[in-house]
């Protein structure tokens, strides 16, 4: 039986992204300890750190304030999402004259499928650094590839190959590759996961790779299993679904607010789940989806963490539906707490919204062309332009760290740039 050819994958990692973007637009800042994320008092996040910063311990998820006790000395930096969805979109659309398969990860790493195009790039080292070169020209980033035949491990020696590096995994090296690494460079096994495998003595990906198939099934379920695969270098679980560059919709979408400081503030609150669920309606609407299932997470401020979720007599994607059963879930379950962090998600999407009576369906539809000029003037004047009352209140912005709706690539079908919506 012939075997089928080896596939050839890039990942592209951007270098410290948002902090090399900054240094563009304040060349002044290069070299020195850069904090991006927000003001070293509040609330938030390390979104980026440069180089110079990270010698002083401080990484991305760091609590800001941490970050400052670490490095009274850092430049902290609010950030522009505007800034670097621009030259996500610039990467992006290099890698795309490299190949017709390209997938954004995040705002700033990506996977290449190079099947194809070696009669047009050559081998897959000499297209890596053309690509590398050609990356640096065009946007004057620096970025790190990892090469191999799976996604998991180019995304891991695109990590080994940091800063401004091209590593190459070659096929059948893999597990000799991965087997001194740390556990915690496997995609996907975070503190937790760390702490269960440690107890069983695994310290190394090699330490995993000489364990049993069952044994890993028996103490972590299907995640055993994925873990089994993955630590000999295989697209195993659900990280790597799908081939790379396949448009597929969105299982749930979501929106997340962590606040300044914890607060108490019932009107502030409620004003805030309006807000995130108007994002999160846009977005069903991008898609032309409509959600089943409207959930709500709440966090305190001793990062106590609680989930709700409603299921709806009919799909919907309007506003004022999500953001009515939000509230609902949110007024039976808050427990008067100050909060830390408040989210809405949809779920159990479908591409309808399914059987109404005639008059909730006359009702709905005026709201849906309500909804539809709404969405004209957002495209038009941005997102902040039009919002429903209460939800002005909302001492609400947006999170440098997160990543833009729709990355490059990912756009709803008549929202890609350049295409009519």
């Amino acid at each position: 039986m012939e075997r089928p050819p080896v596939k050839t994958y890039l990942h592209v990692d951007m270098d410290a992204f948002f902090v090399s973007v900054e240094e563009l637009f304040d060349p002044s800042l290069k070299g020195k300890p850069v904090v991006v994320g927000g003001r070293a008092n509040e609330r938030g996040v390390v979104s980026a750190a440069s180089y110079a910063a990270r010698k002083y311990g401080i990484h991305s998820a760091m609590p800001l304030r941490t970050a400052y006790q670490r490095c009274p000395h850092a430049i902290f930096v609010e950030g522009h999402r505007e800034r670097y969805t621009e030259y996500s979109r610039k990467v992006y659309d290099i890698l795309c004259r490299f190949s017709p398969r390209v997938s954004m990860a995040s705002i700033d790493e990506a996977y290449v499928d190079l099947e194809g195009t070696r009669k047009l790039h050559g081998p897959a080292f000499q297209a890596a650094h053309r690509l590398h070169e050609t990356i640096r020209a065009e946007t004057r980033l620096n970025c790190s590839i990892g090469i191999a035949s799976s996604r998991l491990v180019a995304k891991i020696a695109s990590d080994q190959a940091k800063p401004n590096g091209v590593l190459w995994v070659l096929p059948g090296t893999e597990v000799r590759f991965l087997a001194p690494l740390d556990v915690r460079k496997i995609p996907g096994v975070g503190k937790v996961t760390e702490q269960n495998l440690r107890a069983v003595g695994v310290r190394k990906v090699g330490d995993l790779a000489r364990l049993d198939e069952g044994f890993l099934a028996s103490k972590f379920g299907k995640w055993g299993l994925a873990l089994a695969g993955k630590a000999l270098g295989l697209d195993a679980g659900g990280w790597f679904d799908g081939e790379v560059g396949e448009a597929h919709d969105p299982k749930s979408v979501s929106h997340e607010h962590t606040f300044r400081e914890d607060t108490a503030d019932l009107a502030g609150l409620q004003a805030t789940l309006l807000r995130l669920s108007e994002k999160v309606a846009r977005r069903l609407r991008d898609h032309s989806l409509f959600t089943r299932t409207v959930q709500i997470k709440i966090r305190y401020s001793d990062f106590s963490t609680f989930t709700r979720a409603r299921t709806l007599d009919h799909a919907t994607h309007l506003d004022t539906e999500i953001a009515a059963a939000a509230k609902e879930l949110f007024g039976a379950n808050w427990t008067g707490q100050p909060v830390r962090l408040i989210g809405v998600y949809a779920q159990g999407l479908e591409h309808s919204e399914g059987q109404m009576s005639l008059l909730e369906e006359e009702k709905t539809r005026r709201w849906r062309d309500a909804m539809s000029a709404v969405d004209r003037i957002r495209d038009r004047f941005g997102e902040s332009s039009v919002s429903l009352a209460r939800s002005l209140q909302a001492d609400y912005h947006e999170r440098v760290h997160e990543n833009p709706e729709n990355l490059p690539g990912k756009e709803p079908r008549g929202k890609e740039p350049g295409g009519k919506s």
